[in-house]
């Protein structure tokens, strides 16, 4: 599935390994990822980059199991018992400029 984030979304990483003795329901979530502030990202999984002919420099970073927190709202109001965790891979490709429109003709 290919798509957008607003710059304000907050994603949640995995939540991290459980200590062996802990007591009580494990946690669903780990960390946050907040999207309008980059010093403060984990270290991406993947990094690469690539100069393209249409778009200059080309970086692309990649976090595993990110995950927004669903809340009962919208699309889950319905939802009968505990809200599922869906995580998959946040992708960030930054490019120097975005490619210029030619004319034909």
């Amino acid at each position: 599935m290919l798509g957008r984030l607003r710059s304000d979304r907050v994603m949640k990483l995995p939540a991290p390994p459980r200590e062996p003795g802990t007591l009580g329901r494990p946690r669903k979530h780990g960390g946050e990822l907040a999207l309008a502030g980059p010093a403060a990202w984990p270290t991406p999984q993947v990094t690469t980059s690539t100069l393209a002919t249409r778009y200059g420099m080309a970086v692309a970073a990649a976090w595993d199991r990110v995950h927004p927190r669903l809340t009962h709202r919208a699309a889950w109001l319905d939802h009968d018992g505990d809200l599922p965790v869906i995580d998959g891979p946040l992708i960030r490709l930054q490019v120097d400029h975005t490619a210029r429109h030619e004319r034909a003709g």
